[in-house]
């Protein structure tokens, strides 16, 4: 079996991770001190947002050297170490893949501004303007207006999907990609296991750059474009084939179709892929500034739509939360005190024994909810702070901007780990980059290790769980109890066994007939309810989950 579909991801997002010299970054070596409580917990793949050299305006997705360590982070020697130590612990290490984009301060990019004739103009994509107006109408992804910055210097514009300080790579530059195949082969020669790669779906554009019809989405227009395929096969020729990695696409306006050709299993392109069918459900990128909540419906048939999608075609990657995604208690969940655990640990049953590879974000094996901002300058996503100002245009009062921010903004899902109830949270002995949770006190990893029923000892028991029963990796999806609004619950079956992962998304007790669907039930396997006495009585408490061995 191909390890990279029976291992387990933890994603760390470093600035927010663990301090170790007390500046309120994250590092490198607080990194390293934390390894045996990510060995404890049982994963097998570290995946490490961006570490490279950058001025930050992204948060590090901005790169400014792609063979460099930020400093913020550490060394060159931190980072080698933290490989050797992860290694001999049997953890593998995830790299981000930027290469959408630069930052403006990428020497690349300082060549390529230079003049129309410089050997590095076309690494990057520039346009004349119409007129005085910029090339077409796109609009960027973090809501600052168009896609393209006018450069006085060449009387041109260049194009940014994301923020002018992150300039687009034009992968139709031969030389381009191969200085980028060159970079990738420098981190795998070092021992990186693999890459996660930031938005890959993008790196093709229409050379015609058409306007965005009203009411449409430039992703839409980028997303998937013609030689994308033909990109990722070349670079797992030129690249890839020679290590034994793991490699994950963000793919955004990924389909099922295009998911079938970036992640089939064959092994031309990638291992899996990360669609936001999911996360479109309640606005989407585009569309997100809301307080609408996902109905159950629409999540069981998106999950069910991608696991008969792809079965024996492709691999699924399955998460619930990241860097960019609301904390997922307080989305999918009931992040009250009554039920934050119980429905963060019903989301992870649900969630990762369906087929796939997981992806657990830092902080979800506590239960860590979406922090509440109170103000514009505790704000520090640049997207974050762009929306504040087009909500308050549009007339919406500072509290409820600030509210909706706080529940769908990236910075909510960037708060510090949460380590113990000291000051600073065991992150930092300084002042933290961005302020930390206030129910620190509460939630933070030292009270969980040693208590039984916590979230993490949960998380550490359904790890071991789906790595025994190869079932989880192996085995058919077959969704049940299709019709019901309040449980969500699906078959896995394999030649030896059929299994039942069943859980109730309310907070209320529902009844559950197993006749219903001609299921006989021997046991229970997993539960988040000590002592549940659904097997006897077919009643499911509020967000109770059960994984339940079927005759």
């Amino acid at each position: 079996m191909d390890w990279q579909k029976n291992c387990v991801v933890y994603q760390i997002y470093p600035k927010s991770f663990c301090d170790s010299n007390g500046d309120g970054i994250g590092d490198i070596p607080g990194i390293i001190t934390k390894l045996d409580y990510l060995k404890n917990l049982g994963v097998d793949v570290l995946w490490i947002s961006p570490i490279y050299e950058s001025p930050g305006f992204d948060n590090g997705y901005d790169i400014s050297d792609y063979k460099a360590i930020d400093p913020i982070f550490g060394t060159m020697d931190d980072f080698l170490r933290l490989l050797k130590e992860a290694h001999e612990r049997g953890i593998k290490v995830l790299l981000d893949l930027v290469v959408n984009h630069t930052s403006n301060e990428h020497e690349w990019f300082k060549q390529s501004r230079t003049s129309k004739d410089n050997p590095y103009r076309d690494y990057y994509i520039w346009k004349d303007g119409r007129g005085d107006k910029p090339p077409n109408n796109w609009t960027d992804f973090f809501g600052g207006g168009s896609c393209w910055e006018y450069d006085a210097a060449t009387n041109q514009y260049y194009l940014h999907l994301f923020s002018p300080w992150q300039p687009d790579l034009n992968w139709e530059n031969r030389k381009l990609r191969d200085e980028i195949y060159d970079m990738m082969d420098f981190w795998l020669s070092r021992g990186v296991d693999g890459f996660r790669m930031d938005v890959i779906s993008y790196i093709s554009k229409p050379l015609d750059f058409p306007d965005v019809k009203e009411g449409g989405s430039v992703s839409f227009l980028v997303a998937n474009g013609a030689r994308v395929h033909e990109y990722l096969r070349e670079m797992r020729k030129r690249v890839l084939d020679k290590y034994d990695t793991i490699t994950v696409g963000e793919a955004a306006g990924v389909t099922i179709e295009e998911a079938k050709k970036y992640a089939n299993l064959d092994g031309h392109e990638l291992n899996m892929v990360f669609h936001f069918e999911v996360n479109d459900l309640d606005g989407g990128e585009n569309y997100k500034w809301n307080n609408k909540k996902i109905a159950l419906p629409d999540l069981k048939r998106v999950y069910s739509r991608w696991q008969k999608g792809l079965w024996q075609v492709a691999w699924n990657s399955l998460y619930l939360s990241n860097h960019d995604q609301p904390r997922s208690v307080s989305r999918f969940g009931n992040d009250c005190d009554l039920y934050r655990e119980r429905s963060q640990k019903l989301l992870a049953t649900c969630t990762y024994l369906m087929q796939g590879t997981p992806f657990i974000y830092q902080g979800e094996e506590l239960g860590a909810t979406a922090n509440r901002f109170e103000s514009s300058d505790q704000l520090r996503d640049i997207e974050s702070i762009n929306a504040l100002a087009n909500l308050r245009e549009k007339g919406i009062p500072q509290s409820e901007a600030l509210d909706i921010i706080s529940k769908r903004g990236r910075d909510s899902a960037r708060t510090p780990m949460q380590w113990n109830d000291e000051k600073g949270a065991g992150f930092t002995t300084g002042t933290p980059w961005i302020m930390i949770n206030e129910n620190y006190k509460k939630i933070n990893a030292k009270e969980q290790i040693d208590r039984e029923d916590s979230v993490y000892n949960y998380y550490k028991k359904l790890i071991a769980f789906r790595k025994f029963n190869q079932i989880f990796t192996q085995g058919e999806y077959i969704p049940v109890f299709e019709a019901r609004n309040d449980v969500f619950a699906y078959l896995r079956r394999d030649e030896n066994q059929t299994v039942m992962v069943i859980g109730n998304y309310t907070e209320n007790a529902v009844s559950v007939n197993l006749a219903d669907e001609k299921i006989k039930a021997e046991c229970c396997l997993l539960g988040n309810i000590e002592g549940s006495k659904f097997l006897q009585n077919g009643i499911l408490e509020p967000y109770e989950s059960n994984v339940i061995r079927l005759g």
